[in-house]
């Protein structure tokens, strides 16, 4: 008995040891969390599609100022940094109601640095220059849009002859309005337009005029006969000026006053008052005189009678 009992316990001892010495069939998983983020599945990204045929431009792109296509052609003024339509007449010995009217501007204070302004009178007939103003023009009708179509006076309707082809008169085209000969202008009678001691020269960059002295109300007068085209204080650093337009050649200004005497679009004679002095945006009592010539300016002692 002793013995069957010692053999099965020998036996059972022998499967024991058997069980824990063999490999299972199948391992628990074990989780390298080190390489986990390297065996991760990458995740598709989109590529772009060839787009074949035209490219649309951006929709960012720049937009081109109003007239920019006329840029450096003459007769155009492109408007730069600090301008103002007033600055603009008198650079271009233009009336700055023209010029507005010219480009068709439905806001004259609302122009923009890089915009092209037509500065000489278009053509007669011809449509306003496309692209400065926001303003569209009625269209202007045609003249004697039939006349190459009527037979010549006294031309007979015969039957079976047929009429002969309408003759057309050479009629010479009408001629461009043109600025008034360099010579006429250059004969026209000027005068100082005030009494007093020039204390501040002509100078091209520092003083593009004369100064001359007085005492507060002392007379400004035209220094020829002219036009008013401006009145005000629009006109940054000349206080209450005036601008006078005396021809297609030439302009004067008269700053500093302490009274303007004349209203814009008035026909004013040589030596009429139309200012008193003052020290309006100055530091002095004075007369700010210039003579620009094609909206040049030039000295004006070149122009004025000796004293």
């Amino acid at each position: 008995m002793n013995t069957i009992l010692a053999a099965l316990l020998a036996l059972g001892l022998s499967a024991l040891l058997a069980a824990c010495g063999s490999s299972p069939s199948t391992r628990a998983p074990v989780e390298d969390r080190g390489a986990s983020s390297t065996t991760t599945a990458p995740v598709a990204v989109a590529q772009p599609v060839p787009v074949t045929g035209a490219i649309p431009a951006p929709a960012t792109a720049d937009k081109l100022p109003p007239g920019a296509e006329n840029a450096g052609k003459p007769g155009y003024y492109t408007v730069k940094p600090g301008d103002t339509m007033i600055r603009i007449g008198m650079d271009t010995g233009q009336n700055w109601r023209d010029i507005v009217r010219w480009n068709l501007l439905a806001n004259p204070n609302q122009i923009e640095v890089g915009q092209v302004l037509r500065v000489i009178p278009p053509v007669a007939g011809a449509a306003p220059t496309a692209g400065t103003g926001a303003v569209v023009a009625s269209p202007v009708p045609a003249r004697n849009a039939q006349a190459s179509t009527v037979p010549p006076a006294g031309a007979a309707s015969v039957p079976g002859v047929a009429a002969p082809a309408p003759v057309v008169a050479s009629v010479p085209a009408a001629p461009a309005p043109a600025t008034a000969p360099a010579a006429a202008d250059d004969e026209l009678a000027w005068m100082w337009p005030a009494e007093g001691q020039v204390i501040a020269a002509f100078d091209e960059v520092k003083n593009k005029g004369l100064g001359i002295a007085g005492v507060a109300g002392t007379a400004v007068v035209a220094a020829a006969d002219g036009r008013v085209v401006y009145v005000g204080s629009g006109l940054r650093g000349y206080g209450n000026l005036v601008i006078l337009k005396h021809n297609n050649t030439y302009l004067t200004a008269y700053a500093h006053n302490r009274a303007l005497l004349v209203k814009e679009d008035q026909n004013v004679r040589k030596g009429q008052k139309i200012a008193e002095m003052g020290n309006s945006d100055a530091d002095r009592v004075k007369l700010h005189f210039e003579l620009r010539r094609q909206g040049k300016p030039v000295d004006p002692v070149k122009y004025l009678p000796p004293r």
